[in-house]
C-alpha cells in the first residue's frame, strides 16, 4: 500500500474521533511528510523571512523560484542539474513554503514575495541573474522585474501564471480569506482532503503527461500534506487575483527579455491567455510552445533546459 493510501486510511480513523484526532493526524502526516523530505540546502535570513535555498554549480546565476503548492525539489527533481555544467543555480524555498519560513505575518501576497527574492539576490551578491519562475513562481518573477529592474537580467517563465483569473476549480478549497479559518482548516480538515484527492488533483496538475512515481519523494510533493503547505498556498491563491489585477496592465514597463515556455496540453493555465497575451503585452517578451503540461520542469526537463540556456544566452547578448 503507498503511503498516501495508507496516510489516507489513517485519517479516516482520525475523522472519526473528531477535531482532536485531526489534529493528531495532521501533525503525524506532517512529521511523515518531513521523514520523506528532508532540508536539501541551507538558510538565509532576510527581512520578514527565513529562505531555504540550494547553491550549485559555477557561473553567470540562474534563480529558480517554484508554483503554488510547491517546494524547491519540483525543479531540483531533474530540471536544475541539467543547468548546473555552465551556471550558478539558486533554487529557493518560497517565503511559508517548503522549509522557508516568513518571520513576520504570514498572509502575504505575490509582490512581498517579491521583495524577499530581490533581497536574497543582494545577499548573495547575484549579477543581474536570469530569475526562472515556474507556474505560480513565474507570477512572483513578474512582480520581481517591476519591483527590483534593477536586480535581474531577465525573466524565463515556465507555465507561468500571468494574467488575474479565478481560481482553478481544482483548488477551489483553497480559497479561505480568513487567516484563522485558514488556519484551522489547515490543521483538520486539510491533509485528509488532500490525501483523498492526491491522486486526482496530481493527474490533473501534470496532464496530459504522467505523474512520475517518485514525485512524492524526489519532487517533494509530499511535503504538500503538512499544515504550513495548506496554509501558505491559500494564501498565495487567495491574493493572486489581486496582486495580478495590479500587476499585468505594467508588463508594458519590463524592458528585460522576458521569455515564456508552455506545454501546448497545459490544463491549469491556458496557454493563450498566460502566454500569448502576455508576450505581445511585453516589449522585449516571446513565447514557446512545446508538448506537455503543466509540469514541464518534470516531465520534459530536457527541453526545458535547453529553452532555458537559451535565454541565458538571449540575455547575455543583451
Amino acid at each position: 500500500m503507498s503511503f498516501m493510501r495508507r496516510m489516507a486510511t489513517l485519517a479516516a480513523s482520525g475523522a472519526a474521533l473528531g477535531g482532536l484526532g485531526l489534529v493528531g493526524f495532521t501533525a503525524l502526516t506532517a512529521r511523515k511528510a518531513e521523514q520523506m523530505v528532508p532540508r536539501d540546502g541551507r538558510f538565509l535570513r532576510v527581512n520578514d523571512a527565513r529562505i531555504h535555498y540550494v547553491d550549485m554549480g559555477s557561473g553567470p546565476p540562474i534563480v529558480m523560484i517554484h508554483g503554488l503548492y510547491g517546494q524547491m525539489r519540483n525543479l531540483t527533481y531533474a530540471l536544475a542539474e541539467r543547468l548546473v555544467k555552465d551556471h550558478r543555480v539558486i533554487v529557493i524555498d518560497r517565503p511559508g513554503c517548503g522549509y522557508s519560513t516568513w518571520t513576520g505575518a504570514e498572509d502575504k501576497g505575490l509582490r512581498a514575495q517579491a521583495a524577499i527574492i530581490a533581497q536574497v539576490i543582494a545577499a548573495l551578491d547575484l549579477d543581474r541573474p536570469l530569475v526562472v519562475g515556474h507556474s505560480m513562481g513565474g507570477a512572483v518573477s513578474l512582480a520581481l522585474a517591476l519591483h527590483a529592474p534593477d536586480a535581474v537580467g531577465g525573466l524565463a517563465l515556465l507555465a507561468p501564471l500571468t494574467q488575474p483569473v479565478d481560481e482553478p476549480g481544482v483548488f477551489a478549497n483553497l480559497a479561505i480569506p480568513s487567516p484563522a479559518k485558514r488556519e484551522a482548516v489547515a490543521w483538520t480538515l486539510a491533509t485528509p482532503m488532500s490525501l483523498r484527492r492526491a491522486e486526482e488533483q496530481q493527474r490533473f496538475v501534470f496532464s496530459p503527461d504522467t505523474p512520475p512515481a517518485d514525485f512524492a519523494t524526489r519532487g517533494g510533493g509530499a511535503l504538500a500534506l503538512r499544515p504550513s503547505a495548506f496554509r501558505a498556498a491559500s494564501s498565495d491563491l487567495c491574493h493572486a487575483k489581486d496582486d495580478m489585477e495590479a500587476i499585468s496592465p505594467r508588463y508594458g514597463e519590463i524592458m528585460m527579455p522576458v521569455g515564456i515556455l508552455f506545454g501546448e496540453g497545459d490544463t491549469l493555465l491556458d496557454p493563450m491567455v498566460h502566454g500569448t497575451r502576455t508576450a505581445d503585452a511585453l516589449p522585449n517578451g516571446e513565447l514557446t510552445v512545446i508538448e506537455g503540461g503543466h509540469m514541464i520542469p518534470v516531465t520534459w526537463p530536457d527541453k526545458t533546459a535547453q529553452w532555458v540556456l537559451s535565454q541565458a544566452k538571449r540575455i547575455s547578448r543583451e
